[in-house]
């Protein structure tokens, strides 16, 4: 890549790797529910999750090292690096998820954990759209619609983890209760971390609209 290529502002660059970040992570939403509701082969899943959450470190990586390159970029740097960086967080969370599934030998995964990982999925795609998006910030509107709707969806979440804790709180088992209270709240998280995708790409579309 030549001078003049680091001079003018590379919209495309910084966008179109935005929507690979969020197709990997919707693939990883999609691998995260066929593995909680089938849960047959948790280790060869857990593998299978780790090669999408190196994927999109190698796009995070990518977006970084363009950045440190590129003079004038079409939103602010402090904006593109923070929602490369809660992208791929959410992407840590979800292979967290897959690997504590694996590591803590759960024998069989349950309805709340179900729940929630479609919330993530549902979530997932609706980063991809409000992500894509972000190449027209002339519509705000739609980009508001869609991150009402994550956070929708966070809420949700957060309505199923308290109902899950409150049940596994009446166990004796403490082992089981420390594994899966983890797990719980691991899934919570990464509904969380849609959320401030969400309101990072909200914040973006309303400063440049």
């Amino acid at each position: 890549m030549g001078l003049r290529d680091w001079i003018i502002p590379q919209d495309k660059v910084f966008f179109d790797l935005f929507e690979e970040q969020a197709e990997v992570l919707k693939k990883a939403s999609v691998h995260l529910c066929s593995m909680i509701q089938n849960f047959n082969d948790p280790m060869n899943d857990c593998h299978k999750m780790k090669a999408y959450e190196n994927e999109g470190d190698d796009i995070t990586h990518t977006i970084y090292q363009i950045l440190n390159k590129t003079f004038i970029t079409p939103i602010e740097p402090e904006e593109i690096s923070k929602l490369a960086k809660v992208l791929d967080d959410i992407l840590d969370h979800i292979d967290d998820i897959a690997r504590q599934l694996y590591t803590y030998n759960i024998k069989k995964t349950d309805n709340y954990m179900v729940e929630m990982s479609k919330l993530i999925h549902l979530q997932a795609e609706e980063l991809v759209l409000v992500t894509a998006a972000l190449r027209d910030l002339k519509k705000p509107d739609f980009i508001e619609e869609k991150c009402i709707e994550i956070n929708r969806l966070e809420n949700l979440a957060d309505e199923i983890l308290d109902r899950a804790l409150r049940e596994l709180f009446l166990s004796d088992d403490a082992i089981r209760i420390i594994k899966l209270k983890e797990i719980y709240e691991t899934l919570e998280i990464a509904t969380d971390l849609c959320e401030e995708a969400a309101n990072v790409i909200g914040d973006i579309a309303i400063k440049h609209s």
